[in-house]
């Protein structure tokens, strides 16, 4: 049966929590955020040429990860536009502030497994206004890399053992290809 086929066939939830179901459709089985929520990814230079990157722990890889800023829209401000969310995700997470947001298109990270997508964002004339650190219990560590060395700063965080999200590739490409 191929893809198609199976996009045909009804798809049953067969697990539903507060913020994700599982489904199956077919013989396929993914996953997809509840109630129309969706995600921003945040890309942010300042001045000097350095990307702002947070690092956190990810229960499900078990381990600390180091990302791009990002965040749900739509989660606890019904109607939010996708700027607004990525500019409040950016300060909460990181402290910085934006001068301007600007949408770079919508993404699929793993689109065999999981429905989400996210649209990413530029955050345009960053200031720093705040510690960041994250909402709550998020402990978010808040890292000012120069552009020309991600890579190496990605290797090293790599051989401590902190995981990779796949966005970081927006940054490696020069380096990996």
């Amino acid at each position: 049966m191929t893809a198609e086929d199976n996009a045909r066939l009804p798809a049953e939830t067969t697990w539903e929590g507060r913020f994700i179901k599982a489904i199956q459709q077919g013989t396929w089985e993914y996953v997809a955020r509840r109630g129309g929520i969706e995600a921003a990814v945040i890309v942010a230079l300042d001045a000097q040429d350095r990307v702002v990157l947070v690092e956190q722990y990810r229960v499900p890889l078990g381990r600390r990860c180091l990302e791009l800023p990002a965040g749900l829209v739509g989660d606890d401000h019904a109607g939010e536009p996708v700027t607004d969310a990525a500019a409040r995700e950016l300060e909460e997470e990181t402290g910085y502030r934006a001068g301007r947001m600007e949408e770079l298109g919508f993404f699929h990270a793993s689109p065999g497994m999981v429905t989400e997508g996210f649209t990413l964002v530029r955050a345009h004339d960053i200031v720093k206004v705040g510690a960041g650190g994250g909402a709550g219990d998020e402990d978010i560590t808040v890292h000012l890399v120069p552009r020309a060395e991600v890579a190496a700063f990605v290797a090293g965080k790599r051989a401590a053992g902190v995981a990779m999200d796949v966005k970081l590739l927006l940054l490696l490409a020069d380096a990996l290809i």
